[in-house]
């Protein structure tokens, strides 16, 4: 990320950790969720340390409703604001955000295990953030956000992704009704079985193998090494914390 950063002077990009904030118990404490359990006005204050740091108010961002499904939204001028301040104005149903260069907005995510999957095209300038828990990857949400750039102009061998921190192949165990939607290959190369109808699935590989299939260039495709799960004194983790907790958040835009 810090490269992407370093080589486009504008260019914001990042994940938060579940430090420095005001939110406290399981949401301790800088939990960017307004979904979970936590008290409305330690989210919107952990939003406001985030927006200063940053230097991009809130106002300007931008958030999906993040429904587990493989919508992607262009964002409009009169889509900036939305879910900013409130989960109940989020877009609704959407998972993926596209941001032109001609509008302002900073394209906002939010996590525990799921992966974030940051795209970013230096040609056309265009960016974008997708949220992909198992169901959004399986539906190749990857590969729609790879067409959306292409149907904005983009050429695939220019559009650069980053598979940010998500829970790891040894702590995301899954069954049958996930593995039914990967292909021979994908299994091979993304899971371990490691009982009957029990497989260890490798969320942000199957990521990258079906970016591959989109065709994105290998080597415009970084994966992190950060696993929300075991990185406990960083990271909230859904399934590490058995539910309740709080979320990290991925943003990506221009400091405008």
């Amino acid at each position: 990320m810090e490269e992407w950063e370093r080589e486009h002077p504008g260019l914001m990009v990042g994940f938060t950790t579940k430090n420095g904030g005001t939110s406290i118990d399981e949401y301790s404490s800088l939990n960017m969720g307004f979904h979970v359990n936590d008290r409305e006005q330690n989210v919107l204050q952990n939003r406001k340390i985030l927006s200063e740091q940053l230097h991009v108010d809130l106002s300007n961002w931008v958030v999906g409703e993040q429904v587990h499904d493989t919508k992607v939204a262009l964002i409009q001028a009169t889509d900036v604001g939305s879910g900013s301040h409130s989960n109940n104005t989020s877009l609704s149903g959407v998972d993926g955000l596209i941001i032109p260069p001609d509008v302002n907005a900073l394209a906002v995510s939010l996590y525990a295990d799921c992966v974030p999957l940051y795209f970013f095209d230096p040609v056309t300038k265009f960016v974008g953030i997708a949220h992909a828990g198992w169901k959004g990857t399986v539906g190749r949400i990857a590969s729609k956000m790879v067409q959306s750039f292409v149907d904005q102009g983009s050429e695939k061998k220019n559009i650069k992704v980053i598979v940010g921190p998500s829970i790891s192949r040894e702590h995301y165990q899954v069954d049958n009704n996930v593995i039914k939607h990967l292909t021979d290959n994908e299994m091979q190369i993304c899971t371990n079985q490691v009982s009957d109808n029990q497989y260890l699935l490798d969320l942000k590989e199957l990521n990258r193998e079906i970016l591959l299939q989109s065709g994105v260039f290998r080597h415009n495709i970084e994966v992190t090494k950060y696993c929300t799960f075991r990185d406990e004194t960083l990271f909230f983790s859904h399934r590490r914390d058995k539910g309740i907790t709080g979320r990290m958040l991925g943003f990506i835009g221009y400091n405008v």
